[in-house]
């Protein structure tokens, strides 16, 4: 026998002794109503056992603590599966135990096996209401007392075993252990990498607890079963959210774990047309969690963005809509054809865009989603126009979030392009009355000088659409862009409420943009012989020149003067950008000079 055989032997038998001597005292003491005593040889026994784990995590391919640890945990089944053993002493060690076990999950194979039988042994012999506690309680100690490997997944397997076990009260005792399940499944899952197989093992366990929960609203009746499925549709919604997150760079296997979620949707009652327009979310939150803190609430704090994955999930696969028994190309067809719905969906869609973690190939899809329904849509001869105020700020907030994504966030050109897409299509479903007002507190609220000139270019373009219906008297001028509101969005770059000119060069794209639109709107009114926004007025001619076409020309002459003598490789990127918007500048005064001269 080698000796490092011998050692590990020694070693092994060691820690056996210590766990024989601390469990014949703790027995004793529970035997004698001394707990006192009993507690302390438990806490010895924990200490003793975490010194074995901690070992192990720390070096997982030492084949000694490997053999130490599967020893012990061989022992530690073996003690509590003797028929003779006192429920009072195994009652007294279920409160600590499992926890100092459970660390052993990520070790092994083996070890997590012999942790599953210890784990199970407890939730045989000891009552629900017990067990529930003392996973919760060791599941909420994740991040504080212990990250280790595989310790979540396992309670997660051990919650969803108990819950089938319970006799009464099943929505009571359920909604105590859900908010510390779904912390705990969040904040394990956002710990590993999307590749790491314990995430896998991990969302396992979170929908076993969704089958148990399932298993247990069947045997039960009215009130009792709706409560209950009222939570299990608040916990899918949630868990279909932190996979999202956590896995949706591996759509394939993500896949298979959202159809799974995706088969409570129809038996919770939950139809794609409701949840992609967020309808009876708040309603489902307030049954469940009426009367309860924020920080209960706050547990279910992505079930709205589940809500609108689930349906994104739907259109990205068959399977999925078909799990839930939806039809997503009705769906769209309804979005299509009914405008306030589809507004109150684009206002719902933003929290995909604005969730920070979320895989930008989910991203994609909803991008994709969202130009489906909003894509060449006719304008509504109805009274539509009266409903916009209701959405306003929510389809303002979707805009400012595509832009975002645009411009600062989008990895690369493609999404980038599709992002540009759905920002026209929303705005352009916006009815034109409406849809200058709604530009404008967009360019208001940017903080983007590119964003800024990507909004403007919108601007010029619809002007471009309208003025030959205009002029063919197609449409009417409210329902057009062609009104003294696009001198007041030329004002808002060339002349800031801030006061003075603009700063240069940290605008120049902004106002390269503004001086184009004005150029643009000056020359087809002058050409076209109509004043729709008052640009050939001579009082708007003059205050142009006057207040921003002149203090816009001595700055960028003065910079342009400064930047010469620099010479450096910074100068010469400034006069990069300074050059377009000089020669536009220069344009613009000769234009307003000749119109000036014309009008007297």
């Amino acid at each position: 026998m080698s000796e490092q055989t011998l050692s590990s032997s020694s070693s092994s038998q060691l820690f056996i002794n210590n766990l024989q001597q601390s469990l014949d005292l703790c027995s004793k003491g529970v035997e004698n109503g001394d707990f006192r005593k009993s507690e302390a040889s438990i806490s010895e026994l924990v200490e003793s056992i975490s010194s074995i784990s901690d070992a192990a995590i720390s070096a997982v391919d030492d084949e000694e603590t490997l053999i130490n640890s599967i020893t012990v945990l061989s022992y530690i089944h073996s003690y509590l599966s003797n028929p003779t053993l006192d429920q009072a002493v195994i009652d007294a060690l279920s409160f600590e135990l499992p926890k100092a076990i459970a660390k052993f999950s990520g070790v092994s194979q083996r070890c997590s096996e012999l942790v599953e039988n210890i784990i199970d042994l407890f939730i045989t012999k000891c009552s629900p209401r017990d067990m529930i506690s003392v996973f919760s309680e060791a599941l909420d100690s994740y991040g504080k007392t212990t990250d280790a490997p595989g310790y979540v997944a396992t309670f997660l397997l051990g919650v969803s075993k108990v819950f089938l076990n319970i006799q009464r009260r099943h929505f009571e005792q359920m909604k105590v252990a859900i908010p510390i399940v779904l912390n705990a499944l969040k904040a394990a899952s956002f710990d590993l990498d999307d590749s790491d197989v314990g995430l896998e093992i991990l969302f396992k366990g979170a929908i076993a607890i969704a089958d148990s929960i399932q298993a247990t609203c069947k045997k039960l009746e009215g009130e009792a079963s709706a409560k209950l499925r009222n939570l299990l549709g608040l916990y899918v919604l949630q868990v279909i959210a932190v996979v999202s997150i956590s896995m949706g760079n591996r759509e394939s296997i993500c896949l298979s774990f959202v159809v799974h979620l995706s088969s409570f949707v129809p038996y919770c009652g939950l139809l794609y047309a409701n949840l992609i327009i967020g309808h009876g979310i708040d309603l489902l939150v307030s049954h469940v969690c009426d009367g309860d803190t924020d920080d209960y609430i706050d547990c279910f704090s992505y079930v709205k963005h589940g809500a609108v994955l689930s349906v994104i999930w739907g259109h990205i696969s068959d399977e999925v809509s078909q799990a839930a028994r939806q039809d997503v190309h009705i769906l769209k067809d309804e979005l299509r054809s009914t405008q306030s719905s589809r507004w109150s969906a684009v206002g719902l869609i933003k929290c995909v865009f604005n969730l920070g973690n979320l895989p930008w190939n989910l991203k994609k899809h909803a991008l994709e989603f969202l130009l489906g329904i909003t894509e060449n849509i006719d304008q509504q001869e109805t009274s539509e126009d009266t409903k916009c105020s209701l959405h306003t700020l929510s389809v303002t907030s979707t805009l400012q979030v595509a832009i975002t994504l645009l411009i600062m966030t989008a990895p690369n050109a493609e999404l980038r392009k599709m992002a540009f897409a759905a920002l026209k299509s929303v705005l352009a479903d916006i009815p034109a009355s409406s849809r200058l007002d709604m530009m404008q507190a967009l360019i208001r609220s940017s903080y983007s000088a590119s964003m800024t000139a990507i909004l403007i270019d919108c601007v010029r373009e619809n002007l471009r659409n309208d003025y030959p219906k205009l002029k063919e008297a197609k449409i009417c001028t409210s329902n057009s862009f062609w009104n003294a509101g696009i001198l007041d969005l030329v004002e808002l770059v060339l002349r800031p409420p801030s006061g003075g000119p603009p700063s240069l060069p940290e605008q120049s794209d902004a106002v390269l943009s503004a001086l184009n639109l004005y150029r643009y709107v000056l020359i087809t009114e002058s050409t076209g012989k109509t004043n729709y926004t008052g640009v050939i007025s001579r009082s708007n001619l003059q205050k142009a020149y006057n207040e921003w076409l002149l203090p816009l020309r001595n700055v960028v002459t003065a910079m342009i003067s400064e930047t010469k003598k620099d010479g450096e490789q910074l100068g010469f990127d400034i006069m990069c950008g300074l050059n377009p918007v000089e020669f536009v500048l220069y344009r613009c005064i000769e234009l307003v000079e000749d119109s000036i001269k014309q009008s007297i």
